[in-house]
C-alpha cells in the first residue's frame, strides 16, 4: 500500500490549533488518502477536541538524563490542547500510532485511574521519596484539565503522603489549586515553574494558541507567590531571532509578579519537530524564517537539532554563549540567580490506608 502525498489542511478548519500539517507518524506503515471524485469544494467542520482514556499500568517515569534536576514524573495525559507548535513533546506522539501534527493538540488521551496508581506506587515498601516532577512531557494544567481534574486528583495523593513536587505549566488554572498548593509550600513540598516564551500577545497566540495570554501567566506568577508558593520563572524556549530579544523584559517582567528565581532554555526542535517548526515559520513568519533556522543550525554544529547530552538544551557557539551571558547578567541583576531551598523529603509519610489493621502500640 503506498502513502499518499500530504494534503493541506485548510487554515479555516485548524483555527486556534498550532501545527500547519498531520502528517503520518514515523511508526505509521501505510496512510490512506480517500476523494469522492468530485471536484467541488466541501465545507468541511473545524477541527474539535477528541479525547481518549487508557487505564494506567504505572504512573511515576523514571528517568536517568543528566540534563534534568529530576529522575521522576508523572503525566495524567498525553497529547497537549495548548498546541504550543515548538513543543518537544509531540514526537511521542507517533508511539500511539498518530501524527505529532495537529493529533497531538486534538487527539489526547487521559489516565482516569492515574492517582490511585500513585497512591499504589507511593505505598510500596520499595519506594525511596524524591520530588516528583508534573509537566515534563504535557501541560498537566491544559484545558482537559478542567472537566477531567487528574491533576488535582494526583496533588491531593501527594499532599497525603508530604511528597515533594515540583510542577511545570503554562497553564492559570494552577491558581484553583491553591488550597492544595498553598499548604504544600508552607511546609517546603512544591515549587512552580512558569513557562513565558513572549510577551507579546499575537506572538504568542500563533505560537501557543490555547496556552493563557503572556500577561495572564504573570498573573499567575503573582497569585501563586502571593499565597506562599515560589515560582521560577521559565524564559523556554528562547526563539533566536524572534523572541531573544525580549529575554530581559520576559525576566524583569517575571521578577515584577514575584518570581524568586529563573531558568531558560533555547529552542530545540527533535525528530518531526523541525519539520512542523519550519511550517509554521513559513506560514506565520516568513520573513525571518532564514534567519531564525540559520541561528539555530549555527547552535548544533549545521543541524537542526543535537541530542548530546549537556548541549541540546543550550547550544554552543558565539550566539548561544551570547544569550547565556545576557541571561546570567539579567538574572544577576533582578536577584534571580540565587539557590533555592531543595524540596524537602524528609516529611514524607505513607498515611493509613483502608483496610489497615490497626496497632496496638
Amino acid at each position: 500500500m503506498l502513502m499518499s502525498p500530504e494534503i493541506p489542511i485548510d487554515q479555516a478548519r485548524r483555527r486556534a490549533r498550532g501545527a500547519v500539517s498531520n502528517q503520518a507518524g514515523r511508526f505509521d506503515l501505510a496512510r490512506v488518502e480517500e476523494a469522492d471524485g468530485w471536484d467541488i469544494p466541501e465545507l468541511r467542520p473545524g477541527i474539535g477536541t477528541e479525547v481518549r482514556e487508557e487505564v494506567a499500568r504505572s504512573a511515576i517515569t523514571f528517568n536517568r538524563s543528566p540534563d534534568l534536576p529530576f529522575d521522576r514524573s508523572l503525566n495524567a495525559y498525553r497529547g497537549c490542547e495548548h498546541g504550543c507548535i515548538y513543543c518537544f513533546a509531540r514526537p511521542s506522539h507517533a508511539y500511539l500510532g498518530m501524527s505529532p501534527g495537529l493529533d497531538f493538540e486534538t487527539r489526547l488521551v487521559a489516565k482516569p485511574q492515574v492517582a490511585e496508581v500513585l497512591r499504589r506506587e507511593l505505598s510500596g515498601k520499595r519506594y525511596r521519596v524524591a520530588p516528583l516532577a508534573l509537566g515534563t512531557n504535557t501541560d498537566p494544567y491544559q484545558p482537559v484539565e478542567r472537566d477531567r481534574g487528574l491533576t488535582r486528583a494526583v496533588l491531593e495523593v501527594l499532599a497525603e503522603f508530604d511528597h515533594p513536587v515540583a510542577i511545570v505549566t503554562k497553564g492559570a488554572m494552577v491558581e484553583r489549586d491553591l488550597d492544595i498548593l498553598a499548604p504544600m509550600a508552607a511546609k517546603g513540598l512544591v515549587r512552580v515553574g512558569i513557562s513565558v516564551t513572549t510577551l507579546e500577545p499575537g506572538l504568542a497566540r500563533r505560537m501557543e494558541p490555547r496556552a493563557p495570554v503572556p500577561a495572564r501567566r504573570l498573573e499567575a506568577i503573582r497569585r501563586l507567590t502571593q499565597a506562599g508558593v515560589p515560582v521560577r520563572l521559565m524564559a523556554s524556549p528562547m526563539v533566536p531571532a524572534l523572541t531573544d530579544h525580549e529575554l530581559e523584559a520576559i525576566l524583569e517582567a517575571g521578577a515584577e509578579a514575584g518570581a524568586d528565581a529563573a531558568s531558560g532554555i533555547m529552542l530545540r526542535l527533535p525528530r518531526e519537530v523541525s519539520e512542523l517548526w519550519q511550517e509554521w515559520l513559513a506560514e506565520h513568519e516568513p520573513g525571518r524564517a532564514a534567519r531564525v533556522m540559520a541561528r539555530l543550525r549555527e547552535m548544533h554544529g549545521g543541524r537542526d537539532y543535537d541530542p548530546r547530552w549537556g548541549h541540546r538544551m543550550r547550544g554552543e557557539g558565539e550566539y548561544a554563549r551570547l544569550i547565556a551571558q545576557r541571561f546570567r547578567a539579567a538574572a544577576k541583576r533582578l536577584g534571580l540567580d540565587r539557590a533555592v531551598p531543595p524540596l524537602r523529603c524528609d516529611l514524607f509519610k505513607v498515611p493509613p490506608q483502608k483496610g489497615d489493621q490497626l496497632s496496638l502500640f
